[in-house]
């Protein structure tokens, strides 16, 4: 894999995949990125695994397969302890295909009604994969502790961020800047680590 070469970002929006690049980026790496919506012939596979770290490896190894392009690819969720861990892998389907954000928002918040703040604690992971059509693949896992607000507050970002509070935090993570969620989100230490282990991996092939 060439510093400058082309990824494929396992997903069909553009703005995941710039958003990735900028991760990138900023950690020294300045591939292409792309993503399906180049490939539009390309479909992703059922999320199948049992876990993220599963779910991502096979979007990322179907994506690079199908583009014979490096391709990386993430799962993320919510997990709350006081549910057991759920939603977890289930996360964007916990309410139904076709429910809204604020729909899964509101059956956590219902399931948590009587639940006093100690018991509230969760944390937000995401497991970030990177498959070569050679076959070799890398992955890099980040979590973000927390717990659940009494309420939505915020606009900013999806999913649970309106009742994710960081900790350390008073803010849920959908009030905070995306500088701010960006330094300390699940996603952005599981692909910084993935940037790393590719830093590794193009010194490995240019040496």
């Amino acid at each position: 894999m060439r510093q400058r070469s082309r990824l494929v970002v396992a997903s069909h929006n553009r703005a995941k995949a710039a958003e990735i690049q900028r991760i990138l980026f900023g950690e020294g790496l300045e591939f292409e990125v792309v993503s399906l919506a180049d490939f539009p012939e390309v479909t992703l596979p059922a999320e199948t695994g049992r876990t993220f770290a599963e779910n991502a490896l096979l979007k990322a190894a179907h994506a690079a397969e199908a583009t014979r392009l490096p391709a990386v690819a993430d799962d993320s969720g919510l997990e709350v302890d006081a549910l057991n861990g759920e939603p977890g892998i289930r996360s964007a389907r916990y309410v139904g295909e076709d429910a809204t954000d604020q729909d899964r928002c509101e059956k956590v918040l219902t399931l948590l009604r009587d639940t006093p703040d100690d018991r509230r604690t969760a944390r937000f992971r995401c497991a970030a994969a990177c498959a070569e059509p050679s076959g070799v693949t890398l992955l890099a896992e980040g979590t973000c502790e927390g717990r659940i607000a009494h309420e939505p507050r915020g606009f900013g970002g999806f999913g649970y961020d309106p009742i994710f509070v960081p900790e350390g935090e008073s803010r849920t993570m959908a009030q905070l800047t995306p500088e701010e969620k960006h330094a300390i989100s699940h996603r952005g230490r599981a692909f910084r680590e993935l940037a790393r282990l590719l830093r590794e991996r193009v010194a490995q092939e240019n040496g």
